[in-house]
């Protein structure tokens, strides 16, 4: 075990087993994150921009004000009025007042926005697969059970 996180660490031996488990965590978010990065860079979103389309997408055609999409983020992000005002220039998401509270500031995904998510998707979908390739479906399972045991304390 950790033969490749030598390997891309450049390192014979680690401290203990739970150094060598948060480095290859580690790693692992980093070699992910930049995969998914350079999936976004080919469509000039970042990976908070696409967070925030596919949260607005997945109530499309209501939407969500600011808090609530802060709220369901994968990295929740304290600039995500930035994030939306940089969505709306781009057309892609569009801001109205809620017809329940005329205070309320929503947020929508837009036709064009809802374009580039199809066309971003197969990619993420393909990126995805890959990951997973080399793991079984229990494997799989066992991963994410595993990976939820290490942060599911934290949420309410």
């Amino acid at each position: 075990m950790g033969k490749k996180l030598k390997q891309w660490l450049k390192q014979d031996k680690f401290e203990d087993i739970n150094q060598e488990v948060l480095l290859n965590l580690l790693v692992t978010a980093y070699f992910l994150r930049s995969k998914q990065e350079a999936v976004m860079s080919k469509y000039n979103l970042t990976m908070p921009q696409y967070n925030v389309l596919r949260i607005l997408y997945g109530i499309y055609p209501e939407g969500h004000p600011r808090f609530d999409i802060i709220s369901r983020m994968i990295e929740p992000a304290p600039d995500v009025t930035r994030i939306i005002d940089n969505l709306i220039k781009a057309k892609l998401v569009e801001r109205f007042n809620s017809t329940k509270d005329k205070r309320l500031s929503m947020s929508r995904i837009t036709e064009k926005g809802i374009k580039l998510l199809n066309q971003v998707h197969p990619e993420v979908k393909a990126l995805g697969n890959y990951i997973s390739s080399a793991l079984t479906n229990t494997e799989k399972k066992t991963l994410s059970g595993l990976l939820e045991k290490i942060y599911g304390e934290y949420i309410e």
